[in-house]
């Protein structure tokens, strides 16, 4: 993977009391957000996710740390482009990680969802790059993919209703996604095969701690088969990376997939616990 960073360019028309800037990369720009004091905190962003919806547990993060946020490409205040595949979202991270200029010590890499599945890959291939890793409902070394051919039809369905970037959008332009329909799948797809080949020997290659923030129902609590075996795929995939990996800290909460919007003081409690037992100066 490689980051072509041609600059940084300041930008206005945010939150006041933080800087904002954009990193151009690849022939698009990456919006960047930074605010806070204390250990920096790099937090990345999942699949249809964005800093203006994450902003809850963005502020609550910067009480006590100085925290980088960003869109991934697609999303937010970051431009389209013209591939989505895994390694394009995690050359925006390296991208990020490598344009604000981190000071000693390592920042400590928070993910959600997708962006837990690129914070631990990063922290894989950069040695001594990364203080710490808080990963919250990604980076799941599941035993099998959650989507087959059956479940195509209402995956497709559910993407189509609300991954449509030409319709009237009456949502802020921050928290837009311009991704297709087909395009999250193909990412779901991928991101799939990633998880239950691959990751588990990623994590073998991680010197840095790592803290685990899991939903007890990723996939909801309906009574239905494919959900309580989804449910179960996600535990099943926590013990067997509990096996290779005993000196990971995992933390359940009492939440589906979307943990990241309804728990997010329990999350930045986590982070905090997490900073404050790392090595070092933190906070």
């Amino acid at each position: 993977m490689t980051c072509n960073i041609d600059g940084i360019r300041s930008g206005g028309g945010h939150r006041p009391g933080l800087q904002h800037f954009s990193i151009d990369h690849e022939g698009g720009t990456v919006s960047v957000s930074r605010g806070g004091r204390g250990r920096t905190v790099v937090l990345c962003p999942g699949l249809y996710s964005t800093q203006a919806g994450l902003h809850v547990l963005i502020e609550l993060l910067r009480r006590d740390h100085d925290v980088v946020a960003f869109d991934l490409r697609g999303h937010g205040l970051s431009t389209p482009a013209a591939r989505y595949s895994f390694a394009d979202f995690l050359g925006d991270l390296a991208a990020v990680v490598a344009a604000v200029r981190l000071s000693d010590p390592a920042p400590v890499l928070a993910g959600y969802s997708l962006g837990a599945d690129l914070a631990a890959h990063y922290a894989s291939v950069h040695p001594g790059g990364v203080g710490g890793l808080v990963l919250v409902d990604g980076a799941n070394p599941i035993p099998e993919p959650f989507l087959s051919a059956a479940d195509m039809p209402e995956f497709r369905a559910m993407w189509e209703n609300s991954a449509a970037p030409d319709r009237d959008d009456t949502r802020d332009a921050a928290d837009r996604v311009s991704l297709t329909a087909q395009q999250i799948l193909d990412l779901n797809q991928e991101l799939d095969m990633i998880r239950t080949r691959t990751l588990l020997g990623r994590y073998r290659d991680i010197d840095a701690p790592i803290s685990m923030i899991m939903s007890a129902s990723m996939a909801g609590g309906g009574a239905g088969e494919r959900t309580r075996w989804r449910n179960r795929n996600w535990r099943e995939g926590i013990e067997r990376l509990s096996r290779a990996r005993p000196d990971i800290t995992t933390h359940w909460l009492d939440a589906d997939h979307g943990l990241a919007f309804t728990h997010a003081p329990e999350i930045a409690r986590i982070v905090a616990d997490h900073i404050g037992r790392l090595p070092g100066p933190g906070h």
